[in-house]
């Protein structure tokens, strides 16, 4: 079966979509360029169809070992690795928020056409490796509402749906859940525009930090639709209290502590409709009762002056990311990296990037690494898994969630072709240690361990 690039749209629609724009100075960084807004009344829209893999594989580093070690998978969003080795995969797609016509009528229509037709599974797959690199397939919990955020603390595993936090009871090694879950507290789920809910845990276990992203693109809704969104809560483990950490983030899709420290990053997906070089999504640490800008302002105080009303107040608070990863690529997935992986790579943070659907050249559509100096991100991205789009435009997969295990795997979700995919050095790193720190993104936290980790 052949596969057309480019999504056919009604002659209207295409007279209604603004004109793209040629390739900025500097997409990726701390200083990225920031062209003139361009308005239409819709974007340009160019969504990968799908296409089979066939006997290849997603392109990875030389030296470095691909495998599809869980198949047939409902919409796989998140992983964790548990202490034993055996990694969860949080399977679902959510939100029921209604269409502003005609924009989310048309831009829903396309978007649909780069997704899976798999249904939802809401549930927990737990593959446990084998002696040969394989890996057995089982059910660990069932009846969840579209999970997604994973951590493991103590005795307890979280799960962040998109409704609640909940917790299940954990004894290691055991293949499936004792019982129902525990609501430690609910989360926001009115609309649920982004109804994808990131989670971490902080380095000494005692709180949890949850994303939850915005219920529209820029208020199109009204402020009253936005409390308690576009913001990442803090929520204490014991009693399910929880206070905004920080506020102004779109879309938080996933969240991590960075190893031996204290620090929280997200990466976030920025605002549409300003045209195919704006807004940048990005990589930045999370401060504590930080604002981020949204909706008011991007990349610090440039104003969105699309919002109404204005607010010069909060304008001027905005804190600027501190790293582009450029503009519409979707980051759903980070992982702070480990000596195991390997000397070129363990330094910094990988990315899950699930790709454009607003742009006339597709971008994202795989893994990239940013690479760190002194605590900090240092240099432009480094693609690690690659080969998701075909040469003719079309999409083979759309990674999602990552996570770094503590022996150098990289762990990779893909809702498109319904995989999670390990990517593994062909020889361990020398001196690696069996206990290097998992990924910030979905770990388990204890108060002994300075390190943990978690990811629409």
């Amino acid at each position: 079966m052949s596969h057309s690039r480019i999504t056919p749209l009604p002659a209207l629609c295409a007279l209604l979509i603004a004109t793209g724009a040629g390739a900025v100075e500097r997409p990726y960084g701390p200083d990225p360029t920031l062209p003139e807004p361009q308005r239409g009344l819709l974007p340009d829209m160019t969504v990968p169809e799908p296409a089979e893999w066939g006997d290849q594989l997603p392109t990875v580093p030389e030296g470095y070992t691909i495998s599809a070690i869980g198949t047939d998978l409902k919409v796989p969003r998140q992983t964790l690795v548990l202490p034993n080795g055996d990694i969860l995969v949080a399977e679902g797609s959510g939100g029921n928020a209604a269409k502003l016509k005609p924009k989310d009528v048309i831009a829903g229509y396309i978007k649909d056409q780069g997704n899976t037709s798999v249904e939802s599974g809401d549930r927990l797959t737990l593959l446990r490796p084998n002696n040969d690199g394989t890996y057995q397939q089982s059910i660990f919990a069932e009846n969840l509402n579209a999970p997604y955020g994973l951590a493991l603390i103590d005795d307890g595993l979280y799960v962040a749906s998109q409704d609640a936090l909940v917790r299940f009871d954990y004894e290691e090694g055991q293949t499936e859940a004792s019982g129902a879950p525990e609501e430690v507290t609910a989360l926001p789920a009115e609309i649920n525009h982004h109804w994808t809910k990131a989670m971490t845990a902080s380095a000494d276990g005692q709180y949890l930090y949850v994303g939850i992203g915005s219920n529209s693109n820029i208020t199109e809704r009204g402020m009253e639709a936005e409390i308690d969104r576009a913001e990442v809560w803090e929520i204490d483990v014991e009693t399910g209290a929880h206070r905004p950490y920080a506020t102004g983030l779109r879309n938080p899709t996933a969240l991590a502590i960075q190893p031996g420290t204290d620090q929280l990053w997200a990466v976030v997906n920025e605002r549409d409709e300003l045209g195919p070089d704006l807004v940048p999504d990005y990589l930045t640490t999370v401060q504590e009762g930080g604002f981020y800008g949204w909706p008011y302002s991007y990349w610090g105080q440039h104003i969105d002056p699309r919002v109404r009303p204005q607010n010069p107040e909060k304008v001027e608070s905005a804190i600027a990311p501190d790293y582009s990863l450029g503009s519409h690529v979707a980051p759903l997935g980070v992982a702070f990296s480990n000596d195991a992986v390997g000397e070129a790579y363990a330094d910094g943070v990988f990315v899950g990037e699930h790709g454009s659907w607003n742009r006339a050249d597709p971008v994202g559509y795989k893994v990239v690494f940013i690479p760190f100096e002194n605590g900090a991100p240092a240099g432009d991205p480094v693609d690690f898994a690659s080969g998701f789009l075909t040469d003719e435009g079309n999409a083979r997969g759309r990674p999602v969630g990552v996570t770094v295990a503590p022996d150098g795997a990289v762990i990779v979700a893909d809702d498109l072709t319904n995989v999670v995919w390990r990517i593994a050095p062909d020889t361990p790193a020398v001196n690696a240690s069996n206990d290097a720190p998992d990924d910030e993104s979905s770990s388990e936290a204890t108060e002994e361990s300075d390190t943990q980790e978690t990811e629409q």
